[in-house]
């Protein structure tokens, strides 16, 4: 007997929507049918357990046929099955979930039972007509009489009584013609089902099996096929994994385990610098595998790089890159989280912004930082090489944070250390310090070799003090960002500063001053517009000239923020160094240039001190033609 009826919901255009609207990939069409395989087989198991006369033990499997002659893909589960009023109730009216009912009906018996049911919209079922031109669904209930519905997806479906003695369900879906861009044939092939219950379903608690043919040709001596001598074997393939490494109970899962997972699941070639297994329950329950690789991927500077990671609700692959489980300065962390609270859209394809997914992320931020800090603390050349490769994104967490993550991330900071010659920490840097130091001293520049060219660093060696070299572009705005360390300040020595002078000290410079005031003045007359001022240093040692700046921007910072992106275009509102000629009152030099009685003479020595402190100081003087003629002048005056 057959009945041809109207879907329930009175509009073609819901129905439309079903199908072309909800989902962005067409191929998702078989994960959402294995889901409610799955579904069913759960249903039928717990129903075994609670009324064992009726629902009889028995194996459970997922099996998915291809005929490439009809063109039809067949999924069959051996799960509770539907008789015909729930036929028409779960099928026949769209987006009534029977797996929702289902869990609303035996909600007090299921709440401490592991009953891992996905489908909650009642909307998945609709998915295949994305690929389908005709559904058949063949289904029969333990004790009760089979049935078929069969739909075009348009307005109309068929139920119509069968003889078959199969518990479950069969969903077989007619595939649509190929199109010019379409090509709906590829779903016969066995290679792409393969790959996609390798990406969507390989954690469906239950074995998901396809019968593969395979033909072996004979071949002549000219490599031509001989006719009938070909041999056909089935393979019965289980295509699925079953069991998730993140499942399994913490103690089960070793380094081992984690660090093979992680080069099959994300091409690595090595183990990754870190691996992370977190199982967290309590007011959320998740699991998350977690991943530093030990090589950065290739594409990790480019803008068009996508962080995130893999997202999973109760096995089922949701989502390739969820990026909002992982902040930005740690967008190299591969990895997946699984939860079953995660508020899903409609489709299961995208994550809706919830506390959950906020408190989820902040978690899992903490264990990885936790994790970094015991890799410092237990395996330090392994962090050192860990820093080499990423640490710029740990000092963009706080640059970008405006400081906010400072407590989080500032002992996972290294900087090179002039005193030692290797990488140090804020923390090594202030327990070498003297009781009474209040400051922690930097250099910035463009290169190591170039800072350790710095005059300034003369006084600092002279003293047996530290400084940190800070040779990346973002070093001088992360330690601004953070203010101090331990309520030690942060000094570049290249500020212009009396501070730290005694008053002796100072006085010494004043009488210097008021005794040189002429020499100062023409020199500041000849550099008018290239520095705002000229004075004695404190600073110098051997050298006899080094360019200082104020007001907190140095020249390493005025660099930085000249070569970002538009900088050209607008170069007049451009942020600039406060320029600071600084001078060695003991140096030779200075003492010779002070004896000229030619005003003019002095604001040539003066130009060539400027141009002297700028190559110094890493910098290109920007009129070499100039400075050639005045260096040429000067010395031939000085011959004759």
């Amino acid at each position: 007997m057959k009945e041809q009826k109207s879907f329930q919901t009175e509009s073609k255009q819901l129905l439309d929507l079903m199908i072309n609207s909800i989902y962005s990939n067409k191929e998702i069409f078989l994960r959402e049918i294995l889901s409610n395989a799955s579904d069913a087989i759960d249903k039928y198991k717990y129903l075994s357990l609670t009324q064992p006369e009726k629902y009889p033990l028995r194996d459970h499997l997922i099996r998915i046929v291809v005929n490439k002659e009809e063109r039809y893909i067949e999924v069959k589960d051996n799960g509770i099955g539907m008789n015909k009023e729930e036929l028409e109730t779960n099928l026949g009216t769209i987006a009534k979930s029977g797996s929702k009912e289902f869990l609303a009906q035996h909600k007090e018996e299921l709440k401490d039972k592991d009953a891992n049911i996905i489908g909650q919209f009642g909307v998945g079922f609709y998915s295949a007509f994305m690929v389908g031109k005709r559904i058949e669904v063949t289904t029969k209930k333990e004790g009760e009489s089979a049935y078929r519905f069969s739909s075009d997806g348009v307005e109309m479906y068929e139920i119509e009584d069968i003889d078959s003695s199969e518990v479950g369900t069969s969903v077989r879906v007619y595939l649509k013609d190929d199109e010019e861009d379409i090509k709906y044939s590829e779903y016969l092939e066995y290679y792409k089902i393969e790959s996609l219950v390798n990406k969507y379903s390989d954690y469906i608690r239950y074995p998901i099996k396809m019968e593969e043919t395979h033909v072996e040709h004979e071949y002549d001596k000219d490599g031509k096929v001989i006719e009938g001598k070909d041999k056909t074997t089935v393979e019965d393939k289980t295509l699925n994994t079953m069991i998730p490494l993140w499942k399994k109970p913490k103690k089960d899962v070793t380094d081992e385990m984690l660090h093979e997972f992680f080069k099959n699941k994300f091409n690595g070639n090595e183990d990754p610098f870190l691996s992370l297994y977190v199982k967290a329950e309590g007011m959320y329950c998740y699991d998350a595998l977690l991943f530093i690789p030990s090589h950065p991927p290739y594409d990790l500077y480019s803008e068009n790089y996508e962080k995130g990671l893999a997202l999973y609700t109760k096995g089922i692959f949701i989502q390739e890159k969820c990026k909002e489980l992982i902040p930005d300065y740690l967008k190299f962390v591969k990895g997946l989280c699984d939860c079953d609270d995660f508020p899903l859209n409609i489709s299961r394809e995208i994550l809706q912004k919830s506390p959950i997914l906020t408190k989820i992320a902040s978690n899992l931020e903490n264990k990885i930082i936790d994790k970094l800090k015991e890799m410092k603390k237990e395996d330090r050349e392994r962090y050192d090489k860990f820093f080499n490769t990423y640490g710029n994104y740990i000092k963009y967490g706080i640059y970008s944070s405006y400081g906010m993550k400072k407590d989080l991330l500032e002992d996972l900071l290294l900087f090179h250390s002039y005193k030692e010659d290797k990488l140090i920490s804020l923390e090594e840097y202030v327990s070498s310090m003297d009781k009474d130091d209040k400051t922690i001293y930097y250099a910035s520049g463009k290169s190591l070799n170039e800072i350790k060219l710095l005059p300034q660093l003369e006084k600092y060696k002279k003293n047996g003090k530290d400084v940190l070299l800070l040779d990346e572009s973002i070093d001088e705005f992360t330690l601004i960002s953070m203010f101090n360390y331990k309520e030690k300040e942060f000094k570049n020595i290249a500020s212009e500063s009396k501070e730290d002078l005694s008053k002796e000290e100072k006085d010494k410079i004043d009488s210097l001053t008021s005794e040189h005031k002429r020499t100062l003045d023409e020199i500041k007359k000849g550099l008018e517009g290239k520095v705002d001022d000229v004075i004695f240093s404190d600073k110098l040692v051997d050298s006899p000239v080094c360019i200082s700046t104020r007001n907190g921007l140095s020249l390493n910072m005025e660099r930085v923020l000249e070569n970002q992106p538009g900088a050209k275009e607008d170069e007049e509102n451009a942020p600039k160094a406060e320029k600071v000629l600084e001078i060695n009152a003991e140096h030779d030099l200075f003492k010779a240039i002070s004896s000229l009685k030619d005003d003019k003479e002095i604001q040539e020595y003066g130009a060539l001190l400027y141009d002297e402190a700028l190559l110094l100081e890493g910098y290109e003087v920007k009129d070499k033609n100039e400075f050639v003629k005045r260096l040429n002048d000067l010395m031939i005056k000085s011959i004759h």
